[in-house]
């Protein structure tokens, strides 16, 4: 799988974008599931970027070793608790177990933080980053494969920075790290600085904004390396995703650490 970007050993403080509009979709080893990868590391089951699912694929049954997050873009998927939507948000935690179909052409923004585990009997779908087999048990079948997370209902909270307001998504509680999923929407004029306390990612949902004089429009992903120095500029509007693995320093609180 050939992924848009590999983060160094040592962070360059470097802000990327990334236009998806211009990367070809990528075969798995079934031929009803794509890739678009930003990140795609198979030994540590990390992954950034876009997944399309055709009518009728399954994802095949699997279980999730930490957490997962994907934004339904267009159509939906449908496990044993039910069905996510379009504009929904999935989270998968740590034990996680499920097979998803698409009943019609699905695409996600997926982000996978941990490797997972596919039955021996069973083989790869090629839709995760550090799939492997092993013994398959669900440990909590009482709890649900999956939070799902209607964002635009979201409560709009103050960040602190001038005409832009958050929806948390995901605290990341209870996971055993200190992360956050949110979205971000930036009124017209905003124009702000900040600078990633750790990887800082985002996927432009709509809107155009620039980056440090760089135009990210609808369907964008902006990565922030550690340390990384931002200028956000929006004269038009913008609304974002964003995951931070710690807090940016700025004049307010983006993600709500």
């Amino acid at each position: 799988m050939q992924a848009l970007y590999t983060p160094p050993a040592a962070s360059e403080a470097r802000v990327l974008v990334f236009d998806m509009a211009q990367c070809a979709w990528q075969p798995t080893d079934d031929r009803g599931l794509w890739l678009k990868p930003v990140r795609h590391d198979n030994a540590r089951g990390l992954f950034l970027g876009q997944v399309r699912f055709e009518a009728g694929t399954r994802s095949g049954l699997h279980q999730h070793q930490g957490v997962a997050t994907s934004f339904v873009i267009d159509g939906g998927l449908t496990d044993y608790h039910g069905a996510i939507a379009i504009h929904e948000t999935g989270i998968n935690l740590k034990g996680s177990t499920h097979d998803a179909i698409a009943y019609r052409h699905t695409v996600l923004v997926s982000r996978l933080e941990a490797p997972v585990t596919y039955p021996h009997e069973s083989e790869f779908s090629g839709v995760h980053a550090g799939s492997h087999h092993a013994s398959v048990l669900n440990e909590k079948p009482d709890v649900p494969p999956e939070v799902n997370v209607p964002v635009d209902q979201m409560r709009h909270e103050d960040t602190l920075v001038r005409g832009v307001r958050r929806q948390l998504i995901f605290d990341y509680a209870g996971t055993g790290t200190d992360r956050r999923m949110v979205q971000l929407t930036m009124k017209p004029g905003v124009d702000f600085h900040f600078q990633a306390g750790d990887v800082t990612e985002f996927w432009v949902r709509g809107g155009l904004l620039s980056v440090n004089g760089e135009e990210a429009h609808g369907d964008c992903f902006i990565v922030c390396e550690p340390g990384a120095r931002v200028h956000f500029r929006s004269p038009y509007g913008a609304l974002l995703l964003g995951w931070a693995e710690g807090r940016e320093a700025s004049q307010g609180n983006l993600f709500g650490f």
